[in-house]
This record gives C-alpha cells, sequence and structure tokens, in this order.
C-alpha cells in the first residue's frame, strides 16, 4: 500500500496560516539542510495531492519557478510541476490546469483507491479544511510538520476540527540550521 505523507509548515502554537490566510510569519530563506530533507521526503513521491483553494496558488507558482532555470528553487519547481497532481474540490468539474486530474468523490473512497494502487508515496500540501478531513479520516501515514519559530496567537489549524484524539508516534525530530524544527510522526495505529 501506498504511503500518504503531510508536509506543513506551522507556527511553534499550531498554525498554518493566520486568519485571513497570511503566510508571511514563514521562515525563509530556507538552509541547505532543510532543503535536503525535502528534497528526501519528495524523492519517492508520484502523486500531489492538493485542495482547490491551495492548488489556485501552489500549481501557477511552481510551474512558473520550473520556467526559470536562474530561479534558487528551480530544482524543486521542476519536481512539484511534473508530478502528477490531484486536486480536490466540489466546485471544479475539469482541470484548468497541465499534468493534474480533479476528484470530486467521496474523500476516503478516492484515497484508499489512490493508496492500494501501484505507484510511490503520495504527498499532500494543504489547506485546513482539506487536511483536517485527511486526518479525521485517517488517512496520512506520515506527519512532517516544519515547526517555524514564530507565534501568530490565532489563524487557521489543521487540527481544531479533530473528532477524537490522534495518538502519533515520533519517527523524527530534527532541528534545521535556518531554526525551523521538523517533528515527522506516524499514525499510531
Amino acid at each position: 500500500m501506498r504511503k500518504l505523507k503531510l508536509q506543513e509548515q506551522i507556527t511553534i502554537d499550531g498554525f498554518i496560516s493566520g486568519q485571513n490566510g497570511e503566510m508571511d510569519w514563514m521562515k525563509f530563506p530556507w538552509t541547505e539542510d532543510i532543503v535536503n530533507y525535502v528534497r528526501e521526503i519528495t524523492e519517492p513521491v508520484d502523486t500531489i495531492l492538493l485542495g482547490r483553494k491551495l492548488a489556485e496558488s501552489f500549481i501557477p507558482h511552481w510551474e512558473n519557478v520550473a520556467k526559470d532555470s536562474n530561479n534558487p528553487e528551480y530544482e524543486g519547481g521542476l519536481k512539484y510541476a511534473t508530478t502528477p497532481k490531484i486536486v480536490f474540490t466540489k466546485t471544479i468539474k475539469k482541470s484548468i490546469w497541465e499534468n493534474t486530474d480533479i476528484a470530486n468523490g467521496e474523500l476516503v473512497e478516492e484515497i484508499n483507491k489512490l493508496k492500494n494502487q501501484n505507484g510511490k508515496d503520495i504527498i499532500v500540501y494543504g489547506g485546513g479544511t482539506f487536511v483536517t478531513a485527511l486526518i479525521n479520516a485517517g488517512l496520512v501515514d506520515e506527519f512532517h510538520l516544519f515547526i517555524n519559530p514564530t507565534a501568530i496567537g490565532n489563524g487557521m489549524t489543521i487540527f481544531k476540527a479533530l473528532d477524537r484524539n490522534l495518538n502519533l508516534k515520533l519517527k523524527i525530530a530534527k532541528q534545521f540550521d535556518c531554526g525551523i524544527t521538523l517533528t515527522c510522526y506516524e499514525l499510531d495505529k
């Protein structure tokens, strides 16, 4: 069975964005050690999952980065632009992006079908609603949480709407030179 990984940037107080979607709290530029870690976890990935809201900025951003070989993020841009993507949405019926399919079906059924197909790992980047739904359904196998050294007080979290306790097992804890700390957890089944 394919593994579903979540890669998420969060604040030390657990938010993925401000109340209005602000993400100006993220720590950049990244240092080589964190870039290498992201390269390591995305190398065995052959499918990217996105919710509609994030897809509207994520896909065009990385397509533009992949067109500019002078961009310091060029390698990542190529990976994100060329890896097949699936956007989960109830409002878009046909993809407007290259290399991207649309999923309108029931979330658990769609994800389990993907996880049972032949292939490499699947990674999800996310907006709060989509990722929370995946977490609530017990579909995320690994949580790669990049904790930025910033507190914002309130905003959007992926854990606020949990309908039960989420028991996790620590797999990796690591500090990067730029000040971000990674905690990687596995679902404790």
